[in-house]
């Protein structure tokens, strides 16, 4: 495949790994299934953030690295996840998730918001500081 054609239609081989070295010190989101999904992020005590995905989706490889900066950001006060909808079919059409990507927002085991398709690091970044400051208030 072309690399015009991979970096738009995604491609069926994993993305080239960073320097570990660099960012070991980073925190990273988890990648859950539908066997763990209820225990890890509808019990969570905190706002829950879930990346749904799959390999060949090349928007969702775009959006990877925005994930990976808010599980940084938000270490200890958000639970950032990644499920794999081709892998863990359960509780992607649990969620009724029609196209991908999609994030969704979850909180005391409920949907509060979903993103589908890629928006940048601010639109999450409000959406999250939304639902915290509920939270808080």
């Amino acid at each position: 495949m072309s690399s015009f054609l991979r970096n738009i239609f995604g491609s069926s081989s994993p993305e080239p790994q960073s320097d570990s070295s660099l960012d070991d010190d980073r925190a990273h989101p988890i990648h859950v299934t539908d066997a763990d999904f209820r225990e890890t992020i509808l019990k969570a005590d905190k706002l829950a953030l879930v990346d749904l995905w799959a390999d060949w989706c090349g928007p969702c490889h775009m959006l990877a690295p925005t994930i990976e900066a808010l599980a940084d950001e938000y270490d200890g006060q958000v639970v950032v996840a990644k499920l794999n909808v081709d892998e863990n079919p359960v509780t992607a059409g649990s969620f009724n998730i029609r196209g991908i990507p999609t994030v969704l927002f979850l909180k005391n085991g409920r949907e509060v918001d979903r993103i589908v398709g890629v928006q940048g690091y601010p639109a999450f970044v409000n959406r999250i500081e939304k639902h915290l400051e509920v939270e808080t208030a």
